[in-house]
């Protein structure tokens, strides 16, 4: 029993341990990031807690709890690629909507003891289990399940789906039901209940001593909740965005299709139905705003049809282009620098091409949900973050002392009783380290510090000659790697494009010759599609007297944190919002609904994805601005290396159509 116990116990990483050493070694007296993080360290301090009502994420949970709760006995849970994301965080299955919701034991506690995907080959045949369907009411998935229900696998089939399931798909599952095992099939329309009945009027009969049900309900859940105020809809073909729609119109459809199902199911869940505006320079955000906004007020009225309230909520859907500098930076701040660095997938991050890491941490989940420390710390900068998990080592040590220290029976059934919680908690421990590790491992491997000081100047501050001058040292420093010198040409030509084109050309070629990989077109398309001549906001706080007032006022305060100065332009678009100056010729309403006084509920859209950087300041503003709360989603989740692919492969396509 001691031997056992002690085996465990020598497993505790000290301060000394290679484990934890280099990050917190390059944390705590790295001269350069705490000169500059210093006057930052209390941040935890100041920042409010985010609230605990957990908006997006506990719809997700309420929607799957219901589903499950009410269907007594042995069950299975079939879900779809995307239902499965939402599930498995939720779930802590290895495998979007379910999955950041609901964990194992949790399933398990409400009889649920297999999971499967919607297009599993299995023909094992399982009557004694009931089957639940999760599904995306797509083409394919009707096709997959209709294939099913000819023939059954499991005893009884209840059917929900995520988002609005059309007629005619109905009569296809109905038609498909000939052996009569269906006895669920629960959308989200209450309106239909007698088209199906007509439909299925031959199988609401006694059949084989069963009588099969159809009970319509609303189970909304057609967006993966990442965080509380904070979801994606995980969609392929991301770069479609970029092109224009006579380039490849199915794509561009299913694109726009799949945006306004997920807004639809996001309002639906949040039971409100909302006034819409878009940015006026994007024609897909204009597009997806129309087909939503007549979702809502034609094809769907009565769907809509909530109780309304003093001030309606606003849908702004806006476009990634008008901000391309946020994904481009390097990030300090924990979520959104794990993503930068290493990358999070439905909440999870997959560490198999990390040096010695334990099989049990190959794959580890970040989840506020599941994480109280990852709650904690999830938008503290590096420097805080480092020091936060010291103490949270020197704390797990403390307990692992006093495993050591057993003597007794009763301290045996003391540890016995407390040894999951002890090994959660050190699972928990290396975790964090290990992503720190890692994360300040690649740091220094790529002299990001010095990287990222130049995109922040970039970025933040005017100064050409000198922004040049920095710039050009870097790209001719070998240490660079390929990536961090087309992100610096990058922001060095968003942002002087108009002002030094001269100079702007030098860069280029200096890239052309350092870089095998990334070349000066990739550049060039940038500013095709994002240059000053697109864009609508005021990214550089340039264009008018109350902005570069207060620009000047920040720099004469100074700054906390020369990592972190930089503010997504998001932050500037919510403060216009609260404030009534949300431009209307820039970002018109649709129809005849408009809004009247500030909105209370605020979810904005960004069509070709959202960043943790802006996930944070969303977050934070809800902490500390009770008045309007704001849901930020996009189609997908963005860091420089997706935002830089999305780029190369709408280049691409641009290159060999004749439409571009």
């Amino acid at each position: 029993m001691n031997q056992s116990i002690r085996a465990h116990s020598s497993m505790v990483m000290t301060d000394s341990s290679p484990t934890i050493a280099p990050a917190v070694s390059l944390l705590r007296t790295s001269p350069s990031f705490r000169h500059h993080c210093d006057r930052g360290n209390h941040l935890h301090s100041r920042v409010p807690a985010v609230k605990k009502e957990m908006v997006l994420v506990s719809l997700v949970r309420d929607y799957i709890g219901r589903m499950l709760q009410d269907i007594p006995g042995m069950k299975v849970l079939v879900l779809d690629s995307q239902t499965v994301a939402g599930c498995a965080l939720l779930l802590e299955l290895p495998v979007s909507i379910v999955s950041v919701a609901y964990s194992q034991s949790e399933l398990l506690k409400k009889e649920v003891f297999l999971v499967e995907l919607v297009d599993s080959m299995s023909k094992e045949t399982m009557a004694h289990l009931k089957a639940v369907y999760f599904l995306r009411p797509t083409t394919e998935n009707i096709q997959k399940l209709r294939r099913q229900l000819v023939k059954p696998r499991f005893g009884e089939y209840h059917l929900f789906f995520s988002n609005i399931l059309k007629i005619t798909q109905i009569q296809v599952l109905a038609d498909s039901d000939e052996q009569e095992i269906v006895h669920q099939v629960q959308d989200n329309n209450v309106y239909r209940l007698l088209v199906f009945f007509t439909l299925c009027f031959k199988y609401l009969i006694l059949a084989c001593g069963n009588i099969i049900y159809f009970d319509l309900q609303e189970f909304f859940a057609d967006f993966c909740a990442i965080d509380p105020y904070h979801f994606t809809f995980n969609m392929p073909m991301n770069h479609i965005y970029m092109l224009p729609t006579v380039v490849d119109p199915p794509t561009f459809q299913s694109f726009c299709d799949r945006a306004v199902d997920g807004i639809a199911g996001v309002f639906l869940a949040l039971k409100r139905r909302p006034v819409i505006r878009y940015q006026r320079t994007s024609d897909i955000a204009k597009r997806i705003a129309q087909e939503s906004a007549k979702l809502m007020y034609e094809q769907e009225t009565s769907l809509f049809d909530f109780r309304r309230t003093e001030f309606s909520p606003l849908l702004l859907v806006i476009d990634r282009r008008d901000d391309p500098v946020t994904p481009l930076l390097n990030q300090w701040t924990y979520q959104a620098m794990v993503h930068e660095l290493i990358g999070i997938e439905d909440n999870k991050v997959d560490l198999t091409n990390v040096g010695k890491v334990a099989n049990e941490q190959q794959e580890v989940v970040l989840s506020s949900e599941q994480d109280s420390f990852f709650k904690a710390n999830m938008y503290e900068n590096f420097g805080d973050l480092g020091m936060n998990i010291k103490t949270m080592v020197d704390e797990f040590q403390q307990i692992a002392k006093s495993n050591q220290n057993i003597q007794t029976i009763e301290d045996m059934s003391k540890f016995v009783n407390n040894y999951p919680e002890y090994r959660k908690m050190q699972g928990n421990v290396s975790k964090h380290v290990t992503l720190v590790t890692e994360m300040s491992r690649i740091v220094q491997e790529r002299k990001l510090m010095i990287v990222s000081q130049t995109e922040q100047e970039l970025a933040c501050n005017s100064g050409q000659a000198a922004a040049f001058e920095t710039v050009t040292n870097l790209l001719n420093n070998e240490d660079i790697s390929d990536i961090d010198r087309l992100r610096l040409v990058m922001l060095y030509a968003l942002r002087y494009e108009k002002e030094s084109p001269v100079q702007l050309m030098q860069l280029f070629n200096k890239l052309a010759s350092h870089s095998a990989k990334y070349k000066p077109g990739l550049v060039q398309f940038l500013l095709k599609q994002a240059g000053v001549d697109k864009r609508i906001g005021d990214l550089y706080g340039n264009r008018d007297l109350l902005s570069i007032a207060r620009n000047m006022a920040r720099g004469i305060k100074g700054v906390e944190n020369v990592y972190t100065q930089h503010q997504p332009l998001l932050f500037q678009t919510m403060e216009n919002i609260i404030k009534g100056r949300l431009k209307d010729v820039d970002y018109p309403f649709i129809g005849n609904h408009f809004q009247q006084g500030r909105p209370q509920d605020v979810v904005i859209f960004i069509v070709g994805g959202t960043t943790y950087e802006e996930a944070r300041a969303v977050a934070l503003h809800n902490a500390s601005n009770p008045g309007t709360r704001f849901i930020l989603g996009g189609s997908v989740v963005l860091n420089s290396k997706r935002f830089l692919r999305d780029l190369e492969e709408a280049q691409t396509i641009s290159r060999t159509s004749h439409a571009v």
